[in-house]
This record gives C-alpha cells, sequence and structure tokens, in this order.
C-alpha cells in the first residue's frame, strides 16, 4: 500500500512528532493544531467556491426522454452490464425485475451476473429467478481478495459491448438510463470516456439515517460532483451507474482488484491519463442503509479506499501535479483525502471545544494563541453553518420536507461519520483490501419503478 519512500517519510515524520512532544510540547501540539486548522479552511474555500459554482451553473447532461427513445433499435450499440454480487439472495429477484425494465433491445443487451462461485445461496436464488436470455451468470473461481473490482475485471474480460455499465445487486436504473448514455456520448468527444449518472434511494424516509444518507448524496451528486466537472477537477466515481467506453476501461487495465473504493481510483486514473468524465441527469434508485452498524461497515468501507487512493496517487506528487495542473492536484487532495482524513480529526476538535466549555482548562488556552485562535473560530463557525446550509439546499432542492428536517440534525450524523473514519483507518493497517460486507434488503419500502421490460 505504502511505497518505500513514504514509509521512510512516515517514519521520520513520526520520529520528530515524537521529540517535539517530548522536547516542546505545547509548541508541537499548537502546530499540529495550526495544520489541522489551515486544512480545514482550504476545504472550507473548497467546498463554498464548489457549491456557488453548482449554484450558477449545475453541469449535468440532460438528454430527454424523446431524445432517449428516437435512437432506432437498430442503431443501438452493444452494451454490455456488469452487476456484481455476493451473499445477496434476498435481492436477486427484484434485481431482475428491475433489469427487465430497461428500455434497451434485448439482442444488443449483455447482462452478466457476478458471482462468487461459493457462493451457491445467491446462485440458487438467481436460478430460481429464471434470469432472461439476456442475462449470463458469470462463475467467479474464489481467491482473494474477495472484491467488487477483482468480480468486475472478470465480467470486463467478457465483455462484448461497445459501452459497459455497473449496477449494484440493490439497485433501480432509470429504464432509460443506457439509452440517454448513447445519445449523450454520441454527442460528446472521444475525450469523454465516462458518464456517471446520480444516484438516490427509494427508503429515504424509513428512519433519520436514511433521510441523512439521502440529503448527503442529494449534495454529493446534485452541486459537488458536477462542480468538480465544471472546473474540469478530478471525478471520484460512485460504485454504481457509471457508463464507459469500454475500449478505454481496457487501456487502464480495468479495475484495481485491491481498492475497496475502485471506483474513485478509476475516476482519478481516468482523468491523469487525460479523459473525461460528465454526470448524466438519470438516476438510479439504491436501498439507503437503514442500519447504524451496518452504515458504519459500510461507510468505513469508502473511507478506507479514499485513503488507499489518495496514498496510491501521492506517491508521485511532481508527476501528479503536471498530470491533473495546480487545480486538479489541489481539488484531488481535499477531496479524496481531505474528507476522510478530517473525520478522522472531527472528535479531536470536538473533545477541546466540549472540555473548553465544561471546565476552561488552561493547557487548552495555551494551546491557542491569538492569531490560531480567531482562524479556528472562523472554522467553527462559518465552516460548520456552510456544511450545515449546504445540507440544507440540497434537500430542499429535492423537494421532500422530511430531508429538511434531518439535515438541520445532521451534526448528529458527523459523529456517524467520524466513528466509521477511525474505523477506516485501523482497518487500512491492519485489512487493506478486507472487503467489509454490506447487508442490503433491510428496507421496508417497496421500490417503486417505472417504464416498459427490456426490448418491449
Amino acid at each position: 500500500m505504502l511505497s518505500a519512500r513514504q514509509r521512510h517519510v512516515g517514519l521520520g515524520l513520526a520520529a520528530l512528532l515524537v521529540l517535539g512532544l517530548v522536547i516542546m510540547p505545547i509548541g508541537t501540539l499548537t502546530a499540529l493544531i495550526a495544520v489541522a486548522t489551515a486544512a480545514y479552511l482550504a476545504v472550507l474555500v473548497d467546498r463554498l467556491r464548489m457549491f456557488w459554482r453548482s449554484l450558477g451553473h449545475a453541469d449535468t447532461l440532460v438528454i430527454s426522454d424523446a431524445e432517449a427513445r428516437a435512437i432506432p433499435d437498430a442503431e443501438l450499440p452493444h452494451y454490455t452490464i456488469l452487476v456484481p454480487a455476493y451473499r445477496e439472495p434476498e435481492v436477486i429477484g427484484p434485481l431482475l425485475d428491475s433489469l427487465s425494465r430497461i428500455e434497451y433491445p434485448t439482442d444488443r443487451l449483455h447482462v452478466q451476473l457476478l458471482f462468487e462461485a461459493d457462493d451457491g445461496e445467491t446462485i440458487a436464488a438467481a436460478r430460481k429467478a429464471a434470469p432472461g436470455s439476456c442475462v449470463e451468470m458469470v462463475l467467479v473461481p474464489p481467491s482473494e481478495p474477495r472484491t467488487k473490482p477483482k468480480a468486475c475485471n472478470v465480467g470486463l474480460a467478457r465483455a462484448c459491448g461497445r459501452f459497459i455499465t455497473i449496477y449494484d445487486a440493490e439497485d433501480r436504473p432509470d429504464p432509460l438510463q443506457l439509452r440517454r448514455a448513447v445519445v449523450a456520448f454520441r454527442q460528446l468527444p472521444e475525450q469523454v470516456a465516462c458518464l456517471q449518472a446520480k444516484l438516490s434511494y427509494h427508503n429515504a424516509d424509513q428512519n433519520l439515517l436514511t433521510r441523512w444518507f439521502t440529503a448527503e448524496y442529494a449534495l454529493w451528486f446534485g452541486q459537488l460532483l458536477p462542480a468538480l466537472v465544471s472546473r474540469d477537477a478530478p471525478l471520484p466515481l460512485g460504485g454504481t451507474s457509471n457508463h464507459f467506453r469500454r475500449k478505454v476501461l481496457v487501456e487502464l487495465g480495468g479495475w484495481d482488484a485491491f481498492n475497496v473504493t475502485e471506483d474513485a481510483d478509476l475516476g482519478i486514473r481516468l482523468h491523469r491519463r487525460g479523459y473525461r468524465t460528465r454526470v448524466l441527469e438519470s438516476t438510479t434508485l439504491e436501498e439507503a442503509n437503514s442500519d447504524a452498524v451496518n452504515w458504519v461497515k459500510q461507510r468505513s468501507r469508502w473511507y478506507k479506499g479514499y485513503l488507499q487512493t489518495w496514498l496510491l496517487h501521492v506517491r508521485q506528487p511532481r508527476l501528479l501535479l503536471s498530470e491533473l495542473g495546480l487545480g486538479g492536484f489541489v481539488s484531488f487532495n481535499l477531496f479524496v483525502g481531505g474528507t476522510p482524513l478530517l473525520a478522522i480529526v472531527n472528535p479531536m476538535f470536538w473533545g477541546l471545544t466540549a472540555s473548553w466549555f465544561l471546565g476552561r482548562p488552561a493547557f487548552i488556552e495555551s494551546l491557542f494563541p491569538a492569531w490560531l485562535y480567531y482562524v479556528s473560530l472562523v472554522c467553527l463557525a462559518l465552516g460548520n453553518f456552510t456544511f450545515l446550509y449546504t445540507s440544507l439546499v440540497s434537500a430542499r432542492a429535492l423537494g421532500h420536507p422530511s430531508l429538511v428536517l434531518a439535515a438541520i440534525l445532521s451534526p448528529f450524523y458527523w459523529i456517524l461519520m467520524s466513528i466509521a473514519a477511525l474505523k477506516a483507518l485501523v482497518q487500512l493497517i491492519v485489512a487493506p483490501s478486507f472487503w467489509e460486507k454490506t447487508v442490503h434488503g433491510l428496507d421496508r419500502v417497496p421500490a417503486v419503478t417505472h417504464g416498459r421490460r427490456a426490448g418491449a
């Protein structure tokens, strides 16, 4: 995971930190707080810029239903859908029903259900559901690492479509999404190698956690990702509903089988090779995690993968800077590296703040000289207000009143994020490529799907 240079630099910094804490403990702690505060301030400014840019111009591709249906079936290219699934027998039936509603001719559609060969329960559920003629069950030989990207690489090797996309086992995609992607790719230059569709949840109102999750996705896919596109910054992809030109995926060697957020890593690699990603105005509905323990497992995997991706790409910082440009380089570090790192640091500052208000210990005052105190105060007041406000605006944009109320309570959601980030840090050290399984089928709200059956 770490290069030799990274290990040496890390050990050197750790030694300096220990030495500083022994010789000048207050000065060293003040320096650490100053570095963290500078990072908070940089992320705050960056998020404000992105949010402001997205309000002025949401850089998304809009393909109308009429445009999507205008292409005759005979002119549609072959399309491959990869659906990796592991220990998910309960969602196979609804998955196949959802895929059958995709408006695309079955003779030009190749769906691969990617199962681990020893996952007998899920395989049996798929056979019982009687998949259609365009659906193939692919058994991936059991081997390490047991990850989604490894299964996707097996599917990529068998893919025959000009375009390829990935859906998770619990997904309910927009029935016209493939047609919209085809129209969009026809309109765009070859340099645009990927289209990221938007993601949302069909069980948003199941409980407070699902409302938080839905509001977060509204901000992520509605404001932040389109803002990155408009800035020509690298885009960390979502794990599903990203549509690729297959030849580009083959050129890049597919996914990193050892990275547990292979989508984010692939988005960065696409950008470094000169390709670009756009956001497609088409929504895939998923199941929002409704159980806090299950949510922490899922989010810790995402954070661990973001840390993996960040560490991998900063191995050669000068090369990364030359390939991404200064703006892209800064955006990558703040967005991919900063997201999990600041979630890890947050509890320390929450603890300092709580201790100050409860007992006003003198040592806390000594850690914050005037110049640092006022900058930290800006981060505390303006930073928290900004993140709360952006969540409220994104929730309101969905026209969902219950999400607005949930957004007001989002500071409690941030606590869960920090728990997940700390867990991710531990796993990054002891089990970097371990894929923590997310349990699906916990929703109590039936998914709403629309459209005709594929090929109808």
